[in-house]
């Protein structure tokens, strides 16, 4: 008999064994063409007791129709470990039954005996004639019932039987299994192994049919649906029965599949709310299987590639103009994956594309002249909103004729020139069209008079002259010119640029002047802390050491006179000198007061109408006059040195 210690080893050369063989099995069956085999060529049963092999659940003829749905196609075929190993696992996980002392050693005829028994085990003949290791074990017994030999070959045949029996049953074989159970309970000191097998052959004989029948199920189309006469119905049901059922688990795992497929081939199709009804459904067949983890993955990868690609043809039709397409892409797109990447800056972009013309708000540009060399003025894009115009009765310095106070909606983006247009700017206009403004056709203009400290009226005065008559600087905004010649520049600078230019309406003056404020001054209620415009400060002094009689207290800008353009700080809408400087010409025509006034930013116009709107202070206003609602007419050919004009830009 052999010893502990060799015992051990066998037991540990039959795992590895039966390891190696499992792993063989598992490799042959997923990869077949690796070992040159087809997959559609199933290896026969090797019979396990020397007795004819049964037809089971490995072995199908092969050229013989298919007469009816097996259990089996529900599912690859389930590969184990040897008997043997089994058995060895078995008893690991058992505690050694002790066997009694043996009184006498075997004879040489019992130890014969005995080694025909051992033979006829390592050859997995375990029963079934007298040649086999249960009637030679039992032959032995019979002659010394205390053999530990014996007794130890004994129980490696009940173990090995009760494990091919558990093999069978898991390979849903029950013919085999049944036949080797009656061998089995016909081994002395079976029941303990008989009992539980005999239940498992029982749960068998009730789940086999019902795998069948998922079988015919899974062929029939009826993966997952309907639902309470589908296959994986049926398979919960087999696990209800069997919950260790290792064909109805994988039954279960293929419905998952066929699902996954579904969501798949809706992909293709670029249908993705289907390929989202899929996954939920497979979702909730085995949420935590490897192969939900990995199709969602492949299919979120698809769905950002294919949304991707969908707002990339938006972007190209914004930039084409087709802004009602771009639109329909992206929401297309957005649909498909919410959290697209650069979805929120397209919709800036559509946004901008429609208020702004693809400009954003407070952006500077210059539109360069498409006839010759040269551009316009700096524009700065303004963002749309509404504001409250004019001024309440309550406000200080309030005039009549800037009430009602109404509400102005400013739903159209546009550009605004960043200062009053300069001497410089005014005279490319001169010399490249040949127009003659009015200070110069119509005679003169007005000049401050430092004598009297007032404006006064000088026939030899231009547009090219200082506020005191003397050649200006080009840097310096344009005075003495007339609302026609302000006019007669933003039609030809329309003309160089190929884009509309036009003076500004008083809504959006008064608009881009308030910047958002609602207080009489665009920077507060009261004189300015620091230096923000060219205003009468009480602290400013002229050339000869005049003071303003009405000022800003505590004031000073250091200038008497215009400034050079954006001297100063701009307003929060990037504007230079809105409220200070020279008063700029507007578009609309003077009217009284603000009844029947548009509610739109459009300019107030009369056709024939012979006086304009003047807007914003200028460097000799009085504080009252400086104030964002201080609006005032004067005829459209006045010339003054405290006047000048800026342009707007249509988007």
């Amino acid at each position: 008999m052999p010893n502990a210690e060799t015992v051990r080893r066998q037991r540990a050369i039959g795992g590895a064994l039966g390891v190696a063989v499992l792993a063989f099995g598992l490799f042959y069956h997923f990869f077949p063409q690796a070992l040159h085999v087809q997959p559609t060529q199933n290896a026969a049963r090797v019979p396990a007791r020397g007795q004819p092999a049964v037809m089971g659940f490995d072995q199908r003829p092969q050229a013989a129709p298919q007469a009816q749905v097996s259990e089996i196609d529900a599912g690859p075929p389930i590969m184990l470990a040897p008997a043997a190993v089994i058995a060895s696992r078995r008893r690991e996980k058992t505690e050694d039954i002790e066997l009694p002392a043996q009184k006498t050693p075997d004879s040489a005829e019992l130890t014969a005996l005995l080694d025909r028994g051992d033979k006829a085990l390592a050859g997995d003949r375990l029963v079934g004639g007298k040649d086999s290791a249960a009637a030679l074990f039992m032959e032995a017994l019979k002659d010394k019932a205390d053999s530990q030999r014996a007794l130890n070959g004994m129980n490696e045949v009940r173990a090995r039987l009760a494990a091919e029996i558990e093999q069978d049953i898991a390979l849903g074989d029950a013919d085999a299994a049944r036949e080797s159970l009656v061998a089995l309970k016909a081994l002395p000191s079976s029941a303990t192994d008989a009992g539980p097998l005999q239940q498992k052959l029982a749960v068998l004989d009730k789940v086999r049919p019902m795998l069948g029948k998922a079988a015919a199920q899974l062929q029939e189309g009826r993966a997952s649906q309907p639902r309470g006469d589908s296959a994986l119905d049926t398979y919960r049901d087999v696990l209800e029965l069997d919950p260790q059922n290792a064909v109805a688990e994988q039954g279960i795992a293929n419905v998952q599949r066929t699902v996954l497929d579904k969501a798949l081939a809706a992909v293709a199709q670029n249908d993705f709310a289907a390929a989202d009804a899929a996954l939920a459904e497979a979702a909730a067949i085995a949420p935590e299987s490897q192969g939900l983890q990995d199709t969602r993955g492949r299919i979120e990868g698809m769905r950002r590639q294919n949304a991707a690609a969908m707002l990339a043809q938006a972007r190209s039709a914004l930039d084409a103009g087709n802004i009602e397409l771009a639109q329909q892409l992206a929401a297309n797109a957005q649909k498909i994956s919410p959290d697209l990447a650069g979805i929120d800056d397209f919709n800036e972009r559509v946004t901008n594309a429609r208020l702004y013309a693809s400009y954003k708000p407070g952006q500077v540009f210059a539109d360069r002249f498409v006839d010759s060399t040269g551009q316009g003025p700096p524009m700065v894009v303004i963002p749309t909103g509404r504001f409250l115009m004019g001024s309440p009765d309550g406000e200080k310095g309030h005039d009549p004729n800037e009430a009602p106070v109404h509400e102005v909606v400013v739903d159209k983006g546009f550009a605004m020139a960043r200062s009053a247009i300069s001497i410089g700017q005014f005279r490319d206009f001169v010399r490249a069209s040949g127009y003659v403004p009015e200070s110069q056709s119509k005679g003169g203009g007005s000049v401050y008079d430092e004598q009297s400290g007032g404006l006064r009226d000088d026939a030899s005065v231009t547009w090219q002259d200082d506020y005191a008559g003397k050649p200006g600087q080009d840097r310096l905004p344009v005075i003495n010119v007339s609302w026609n010649d302000a006019k007669a520049y933003t039609d030809w600078l329309s003309k160089r640029t190929g884009k509309t230019y036009r003076l500004p309406s008083e809504a959006e003056f008064e608009y881009a002047l308030r910047a958002g404020s609602t207080s009489r001054y665009w920077w507060g209620d009261d004189a300015p802390s620091s230096k923000l415009e060219n205003l009468t400060g009480g602290n400013d002094r002229s050339g000869s050491g005049r003071r303003w009689s009405n000022a800003f207290s505590g004031y000073k800008d250091g200038y008497w006179g215009p400034a050079p353009t954006m001297s100063f700080s701009a307003n929060p809408f990037g504007l230079y000198d809105m409220g200070g400087n020279v008063s700029e010409w507007v578009a609309d025509c003077w009217h009284d007061n603000y009844i029947r006034a548009p509610r739109t930013a459009a300019a107030w116009v009369n056709p024939g109408c012979t006086r304009r709107v003047i807007r914003g202070g200028s460097w000799g206003s009085a504080p009252e006059m400086v104030r964002s609602a201080y609006r005032q007419g004067a005829p459209a050919d006045l010339r003054n040195a405290r006047v000048g004009f800026r342009v707007v830009r249509e988007l």
